[in-house]
């Protein structure tokens, strides 16, 4: 009697599939790769930021804006909210002429588990990142930012993933307090970014790229790559186009 094998088919552990859509920050200067503003696309279906107009193009399922500066929602800079009505939006304020969902606890699109997370970066509108978990997956997605408060940190652990900005090389970065308040805004360092994920994550991309930059982008790019090494964690400069598969 002949005897048959038994193969175990394992079931395939589903990726999650990131699309960089716009890697530039707030600045005049541009590059190939490196010209169109704050965008990322997930699974063709979630798209975070809308820096320019022509990411609609991806009919998203919704939109999720992480705070109302142009370069992350392109309609605050052209009043232009028409284009964007037929799209569901979420975002940490309102805005004029949109119906836009502010909200900050978690909520669900389809499959996907949405966090807000606030992050400190501007006084006159509020900011938010947004932790994605879709198939066992979690990637956080922050914006621009100076910090994360501690009581919202355990929420991080483990990522397989961290998109954050990179405005400023510098530790420190450009911070700035209001003489009334006392408020801190603006962005932190990369080092200071680098240090605050690592413990979350093997991997940080970095996007929304400050004029430091543009200046001598092979010279940027080793300086990236050496602040990884240095944390034992993989920190990559990504770019328009860029297609990135999270298994």
């Amino acid at each position: 009697m002949r005897r048959h094998s038994i193969n175990r088919v394992r079931k395939k552990r589903k990726k999650l599939n990131i699309k960089i859509l716009g890697t530039r920050g707030e600045i005049e200067e541009s590059a190939p790769y490196h010209a169109k503003h704050s965008g990322l696309l997930i699974d063709d279906t979630l798209l975070l930021d809308c820096g320019d107009k022509r990411f609609l193009h991806y009919n998203p399922r919704a939109i999720l804006i992480t705070h109302l500066h142009p370069d992350h929602a392109y309609f605050v800079r052209h009043h232009a909210v028409a284009p964007i009505r037929n799209f569901v939006i979420y975002a940490p304020d309102t805005y004029p002429g949109l119906d836009i969902i502010v909200t900050r606890k978690p909520f669900t699109i389809g499959s996907y588990h949405i966090t807000p997370i606030p992050t400190v970066h501007s006084l006159k509108v509020r900011s938010h990142a947004y932790l994605i978990e879709h198939n066992k997956k979690r990637i956080l997605y922050t914006g621009d930012m100076i910090w994360i408060d501690k009581k919202y940190r355990h929420l991080l652990k483990p990522c397989n993933a961290i998109i954050t900005e990179a405005s400023f090389f510098k530790a420190g970065g450009m911070i700035r307090r209001d003489k009334k308040t006392g408020k801190v805004f603006g962005h932190t360092g990369v080092p200071n970014l680098i240090k605050l994920f690592a413990p979350y994550t093997p991997t940080i991309i970095l996007i929304h790229f400050g004029a430091w930059f543009y200046k001598n982008m092979p010279r940027a790019r080793a300086q990236i790559a050496s602040l990884g090494k240095e944390y034992d964690r993989t920190v990559i400069a990504g770019y328009d186009g860029q297609k990135i598969a999270i298994h």
